[in-house]
């Protein structure tokens, strides 16, 4: 792969890549989850992780999904089988970061905070840390191929119904 600076000089690439990640923010947030397992590729993998086992290389994971068939089941399984007090999340995606760029692969990492909004309008911070993200081109456009989250935290006070 070429230096990651590559791309900061295409600037419709980068566009692009960004609009992936606004795409992902605002499916969730909006509800929209069912649009969620087209951001990715199929097989795929979509893996939350805390700080401490991502550091340690332990592959113990609080959601694992390696395809888009699993993706769809986890948004089958909010819509129908979950049972939890209606939220809403709000995403701020910040200081994407290419790490390494090729051709038609990208490796990158930003920040993430997660909000959570209950229905009688109580909210908290629900998650912070690190997408890492590995983006390829399918068909012509972006999509993960990856996606780590790595929260920042251990605890997790809530099942995590929705994507973070």
């Amino acid at each position: 792969m070429s230096p990651a600076s590559d791309i900061a000089h295409d600037s419709a690439l980068r566009s692009r890549i960004e609009a992936l990640n606004t795409d992902y923010a605002h499916c969730i947030d909006d509800d929209r989850i069912e649009e969620w397992p087209g951001l990715f590729t199929d097989p795929c993998l979509y893996r939350i992780t805390t700080r401490d086992n991502h550091a340690r290389g332990f592959p113990a994971s609080i959601m694992m999904c390696d395809s888009r068939g699993m993706l769809m089941d986890r948004v089958v399984s909010v819509r129908t089988a979950n049972v939890f007090e209606p939220h809403r999340y709000r995403h701020i995606v910040s200081c994407i970061q290419v790490v390494e760029s090729g051709e038609a692969s990208w490796r990158l990492r930003s920040n993430y905070l997660v909000t959570r909004t209950m229905r009688d309008g109580t909210m908290a911070v629900f998650s912070t840390g690190e997408y890492q993200d590995r983006i390829v081109l399918d068909e012509g456009e972006p999509r993960f191929n990856e996606r780590i989250v790595i929260c920042d935290h251990g605890m997790i006070n809530n099942l995590i119904a929705l994507p973070l």
